[in-house]
């Protein structure tokens, strides 16, 4: 059975065809950038294959999704010989809300859900619904699911998802910590207990994913009980262009000095903000590393410094949270390909039985490894994440039923 997975940003479709027989192989896979633009580029490779680029006309999502439908049917670089081989496609959604903690069958019911979420996810979910709404459109027999990205953390107890506000503006608003990049904390927790062989029920786990978004997630006994990212994804940590954390007090006051309206204000802490903020060079942890450690640029210095600081002192609070841990897990774009990142949040940590082992660390890169050394009371593991993979598995598992 092949199972299409699809993650729709607002100017971006990332894509994965799964043959789901078996193991789960990835036959297909790419993305489209640009979507809405001039000269929007596709990026395709099938399994075995030498990568594919191209430039198309993609004026919408709708355009998008037909294009990468041609693709994957294209006698010279698709897999598929007719539409009808696909059986199902799984949908990444950012914001559930209260409503969904667990992944869905897309119905009618479901999208008016997701669109009374738009406001708690208003640079997300609008996108992840374009890609729902035009699949309905092109493959109007073939089930549709979603995987939301808050459904992971619906574990977390309440002391720690509310926020101390009068309590009537959560009844009333629902406002109150959600939490993102669930699928992929589940995901590599899961993955480091079969990796070390242990009972995933039975450890006490910190995730770290880290891209250009980045959040940090405590999982106790398989189940989320605290992360970073808050009632939106710009809570936590320093990120490419969202700020994290930050004093409510000084938003207010920026608002007055800068006479910021509220979209001023979100364009602030979402988009000019993080690593682009504090350096001025990029939102790129390569190039802010570039910056920094070839040549010298203080504000490139200070931006790593307090990422990292900020990092180490979440996995400090969640060791404390949880009364302990067992492995610290790095996944991530920037946690998956950076030894030096890793290297620096790591260093320092022997007081919570950290043993870390440089000479494993810088050998590796985008693979799975244990990066302590064998006498380590707490492991550190690298373990490349693989959200498409759930979404996949969630998709078949709910149109089996």
């Amino acid at each position: 059975m092949k199972i299409l997975v699809l993650n729709c940003g607002s100017s971006s479709i990332k894509y994965q065809l799964f043959d789901m027989a078996g193991k789960a192989d990835v036959i297909a896979k790419g993305i489209i950038e640009r979507v809405g633009m001039d000269n929007a580029g596709l990026t395709h490779q099938a399994t075995g294959r030498d990568k594919h680029k191209a430039v198309h006309e993609v004026p919408d999502h709708t355009a998008g999704i037909d294009l990468i439908l041609k693709t994957l049917m294209d006698p010279q670089l698709g897999v598929i010989k007719e539409i009808n081989e696909i059986k199902a496609v799984g949908h990444r959604v950012v914001h559930g809300g209260e409503k969904f903690s667990d992944s869905v069958i897309i119905t009618k019911e479901v999208t008016d859900d997701i669109e009374e979420c738009v406001e708690l996810a208003p640079l997300h979910n609008p996108a992840n619904l374009k890609g729902i709404y035009a699949m309905q459109k092109l493959l109007p027999e073939v089930p549709q699911c979603v995987a939301f990205d808050t459904a992971f953390h619906h574990s977390i107890p309440d002391y720690a998802y509310m926020y101390a506000l009068p309590y009537e503006l959560y009844e009333k608003h629902k406002v109150r910590r959600y939490g993102f990049h669930g699928t992929s904390h589940m995901y590599v927790s899961m993955k480091t207990a079969e990796f070390l062989g242990r009972k995933y029920e039975g450890m006490k786990i910190i995730t770290c994913h880290l891209g250009n978004g980045a959040s940090i997630a405590a999982v106790n006994n398989g189940k989320s009980v605290d992360t970073s990212m808050g009632m939106t994804p710009v809570e936590g940590l320093i990120m490419g262009t969202r700020c994290g954390d930050l004093d409510l007090g000084a938003m207010l006051y920026l608002m007055d000095k800068e006479k910021l309206n509220l979209t001023g204000a979100n364009n602030l802490v979402n988009k000019k903000s993080g690593l682009l903020g504090i350096s001025g060079v990029s939102s790129d942890m390569r190039d802010i590393e570039d910056a920094a450690w070839k040549n010298g640029n203080p504000r490139a210095a200070l931006t790593l410094n307090m990422y990292i600081y900020r990092i180490k002192k979440y996995i400090g609070a969640y060791a404390a949270a949880m009364g302990g841990v067992d492995v610290v897990v790095f996944a991530g774009g920037v946690g998956e390909n950076s030894p030096e990142i890793r290297e620096a949040i790591c260093s320092g940590m022997e007081f919570i039985g950290v043993e870390f082992s440089k000479e494993t660390n810088d050998k590796i890169q985008a693979k799975l490894g244990d990066i302590s050394k064998p006498s380590s009371r707490v492991k550190i593991l690298v373990v490349p994440t693989n959200e498409e993979l759930v979404i996949a598995q969630d998709t078949l598992a709910l149109i089996k039923k």
